[in-house]
């Protein structure tokens, strides 16, 4: 696993920038040549971003947006560090519990921070990608936006809360089917869901996405503050516990031989012969 205690990003090793215009802080997912893949270092460095983004007084809002074609295309399995090692299968399922709490830290760090985000979502938005999205407050999606929670056609739980964020928007039959399934909405259907807040065409996604940005920039920022933190608040009630029992899934599913098998079908573009093992 990477240094999870650094400070620093490396140059060159940038997975997201933050800049600050008028008020908005632009967070830009900047690896397009990988769809933007996340890792345990994307994590690490999302959890300094909203470090820096919450005692910064001159960001009233965060746009949250990607380079290229994807949004996300979900976790990168070439990443340094992907798989967590351990002396026994025990040892090697804690320390996964351990990883994915440390990185729920870090997604909460970003999904509660005072100042709203909105998140622009373009192509690709899948596995994380899509968990990363449900994290915003508010989501405009471009007419080419496609969002699916795959996880467990490769064997493994959903590690993130994007199934817990889809019942607490959508209704829980939707998480369970989408979480359940692995099937691909596209972003008409999401927006039906409620799971997206504005479709637009691909070309007008930028300028759509930063003029919800800026409506809210400009509002009072104390006010805007209370309202997030107190529908937060009401909405996300049960998530604290829901996400321990998400890490721990996640980590037996993630040690298990159907996971195996899954990235191993996946790799070879064959269908998987899970166990229950």
């Amino acid at each position: 696993m990477i240094d999870t205690i650094g400070t620093e990003v490396a140059e060159g090793e940038e997975r997201m920038r933050l800049d600050v215009e008028h008020g908005i802080g632009v967070l830009t997912l900047c690896r397009p040549d990988r769809l933007n893949a996340w890792s345990w270092e994307s994590t690490r460095q999302l959890g300094l971003m909203a470090d820096r983004i919450r005692f910064d007084d001159t960001v009233r809002v965060v746009l949250l947006r990607a380079e290229g074609r994807a949004f996300c295309a979900g976790i990168d399995v070439t990443a340094p560090g992907g798989g967590i090692t351990g002396r026994s299968g025990a040892e090697r399922t804690r320390n996964y519990y351990e990883g994915i709490r440390w990185a729920h830290e870090r997604f909460a760090a970003f999904a509660r921070l005072p100042q709203p985000v909105v998140a622009a979502v373009q192509g690709y938005c899948l596995g994380f990608g899509f968990e990363l999205a449900l994290m915003a407050d508010l989501r405009i999606a471009a007419d080419d936006a496609v969002f699916a929670l795959p996880e467990a056609q490769l064997g493994v739980a959903v590690d993130a809360g994007g199934d817990l964020r889809i019942a607490r928007d959508a209704g829980a039959g939707w998480a369970k089917y989408l979480a359940l399934t692995g099937r691909r909405i596209d972003a008409a259907k999401a927006e039906r869901l409620g799971l997206v807040q504005e479709v637009v065409p691909v070309g007008e996604l930028a300028a759509a996405a930063r003029a919800t940005a800026a409506s809210i920039a400009a509002n009072a920022p104390l006010a805007v503050q209370g309202i997030k933190r107190a529908v937060d608040a009401y909405a996300d009630a049960a998530m604290a516990g829901a996400l321990e029992r998400a890490a721990m899934t996640a980590a037996l599913t993630l040690t298990s031989e159907d996971a195996r098998e899954g990235y191993a079908a996946k790799a070879a573009r064959r269908s998987a012969d899970f166990g229950g093992r």
